[in-house]
């Protein structure tokens, strides 16, 4: 097993007899489904539908903690606080640090520890105090590019990305039945009238990959950027229609390098058109 410390990630604690109904009418995944063992990943959107953050948030007994980017640790704080008003509901950080563990199943005392819920190959998420490591946060980030997956702000531009353009919907980041949430409307119709034009993608370079920001062409035309990389592999967001056409950035030809969990748009169906987006379920704030 290798087990890493992130020191990019950061940890916040949410207390308080109203914690779960608060944070669950906020992010776009079902809060009520973390557990004993059990982690979920969600995210913070705007009103508008754009993200802003995402975090893992685990549930204990008496209190809620979110492991999330150490630089957005204060900022989730303060706009969550926004929302609280009335509710019994206390933020903090927490005086705890975030591990990756893969290839293997860690055995930890003192740690809260669970399977990454993204996917069974990203292995384990735990937060403790202190953890001897064997690994790196670099090795962490070459095996989480491996697998294709976003790492926040990283991959992801706050006010401007679609959730459903960075894979949240095939890695569990998106509840379709929980109800309304804040950002809920444009995520629902973009999953339900295909109105994506854009993914954010694995790809595999020729050489290193270029550095985040290149801009990505098929012959003259610019149909994208590099985002996070690492060696030969990293991510790009890539206009879908030039998923079968031959890529370079900065003189270096890429190659899609989609993973078993990505699934391309499907178009939208009839039914679809006629409900752009679930109703809330009885009881759930309104969006």
């Amino acid at each position: 097993m290798k087990l890493a410390h992130l020191p990019e990630r950061a940890v916040l604690t949410i207390t308080g007899s109203d914690r779960i109904s608060f944070l669950n009418g906020l992010v776009s995944n079902d809060v009520t489904e973390a557990g004993p063992g059990r982690a979920v990943w969600a995210a913070l959107l705007t009103p508008q539908g754009k993200w802003l953050a995402d975090f893992f948030v685990f549930a204990e007994p008496d209190r809620l903690l979110l492991d999330v980017e150490a630089g957005h640790a204060a900022p989730i704080a303060q706009r969550l606080g926004r929302y609280r008003l009335r509710a019994d509901v206390a933020i903090a950080p927490a005086p705890l640090a975030v591990y990756a563990a893969w290839d293997g199943t860690p055995e930890q005392a003192g740690a809260i520890a669970t399977p990454d819920p993204r996917l069974p190959e990203a292995g384990w998420r735990l937060l403790a105090s202190h953890l001897s490591t064997n690994a790196t946060s670099a090795d962490w980030d070459a095996h989480r590019l491996g697998l294709g997956l976003p790492d926040g702000s990283r991959d992801l531009e706050p006010e401007k990305t679609v959730l459903l353009e960075a894979g949240f919907d095939e890695l569990g980041g998106v509840s379709w039945t929980k109800g309304c949430y804040m950002g809920q409307e444009l995520t629902a119709r973009t999953r339900y009238r295909g109105l994506l034009k854009r993914r954010l993608v694995p790809v595999r370079a020729a050489g290193a990959v270029p550095p985040p920001g290149t801009a990505i062409r098929a012959g003259e035309r610019e149909v994208g950027e590099m985002r996070s990389g690492r060696g030969d592999r990293g991510l790009a967001l890539l206009r879908l229609d030039a998923f079968e056409q031959k890529l370079e950035a900065d003189g270096n030809t890429l190659e899609l390098a989609l993973p078993g969990w990505f699934r391309l748009p499907e178009a939208p169906s009839s039914a679809s058109r006629e409900s752009p987006y679930p109703a809330p379920l009885e009881g759930n704030p309104k969006p």
